[in-house]
């Protein structure tokens, strides 16, 4: 995970964001890009057409742009991590760009880097969108960290996986093995009501011990609560300071009309989450 893609936008998580990222960073000596992430246009004009000329004013996005930007590399500076040299490997940063990049376009522009990190989304203002989230996670092609309020001490040292046996969550397996290889304790768990038809957790544990991967299995009887709920009790429980979860094994709209475990997830975890789709 060599290369991480951060979106940066004025929200008022951005800077457990920019903390989650670094924590990653650092496991992998890793290089961060920022780019500046532009309020979503058309929401707001359709909200109130009155806003559109401020939006679209060329002094009103450029100081967005340069907003974005200084709290980016303050933030990397007050660090000590340092500016990108050439391409030569090792912890760095570098800034993306003098315009205002779009959700569709970090999503598409993400498919060049190992991973994104963004905000939980929120439904009020001030809090990361759900948009910018979703753009990410089915337009890169890669894996996203959902970071949280408030960053774990430590990233990875213990990690859940909530294993439904979809074509999802295998995916988002095989982008997190460099992280799960590093692991003190991972925990496979299955949950009755996130369970779908596939190979069962014996199958996966013993697929990532072949790799070398520290794995167990544990299972809950019975669920207590809607499955989303459900694994993040468990992964509480379990001391973990990541989860891995696919994203979105139902559709989009069928979870917006009748709720799932992402939507869950997406709505309560207190956190990080790796996913893919």
């Amino acid at each position: 995970m060599k290369g991480i893609l951060l979106p940066v936008e004025d929200h008022a998580i951005m800077d457990a964001v920019m903390e989650t990222a670094l924590l990653l960073a650092r496991k992998f000596d890793s290089f961060i890009e920022g780019v500046a992430l532009g309020p979503n246009i058309a929401e707001m004009v359709a909200a109130d057409f009155s806003l559109s000329g401020v939006i679209l004013d060329s002094h009103t996005r450029r100081d967005f742009l340069e907003a974005s930007k200084r709290r980016f590399t303050n933030f990397m500076e007050s660090h000590s991590i340092h500016p990108q040299r050439g391409e030569m490997p090792g912890l760095s940063y570098d800034w993306k760009g003098e315009t205002l990049m779009s959700d569709n376009g970090v999503g598409e522009y993400a498919r060049v880097f190992d991973l994104v990190v963004v905000g939980r989304p929120g439904p009020e203002a001030q809090q990361p969108r759900r948009s910018t989230f979703e753009a990410v996670l089915f337009e890169s092609g890669r894996p996203v960290l959902l970071a949280v309020e408030k960053p774990p001490a430590t990233l990875g040292e213990t990690i859940v996986i909530a294993w439904n046996g979809q074509t999802d969550t295998a995916r988002t397996l095989a982008f997190a093995l460099p992280l799960l290889l590093r692991a003190r304790d991972v925990i496979v768990i299955t949950i009755p009501g996130l369970r779908q038809p596939g190979p069962p957790e014996a199958d996966i544990i013993r697929s990532l011990r072949r790799h070398g991967v520290k794995a167990r299995a544990h299972c809950l009887s019975e669920a207590q609560a809607a499955p989303g709920h459900a694994v993040l009790t468990a992964a509480a429980e379990l001391g973990a300071d990541l989860l891995i979860k696919g994203g979105y094994t139902q559709s989009r709209l069928r979870q917006l009309i009748f709720g799932g475990a992402t939507s869950e997830i997406l709505a309560e975890t207190t956190l990080p989450v790796f996913m893919a789709h």
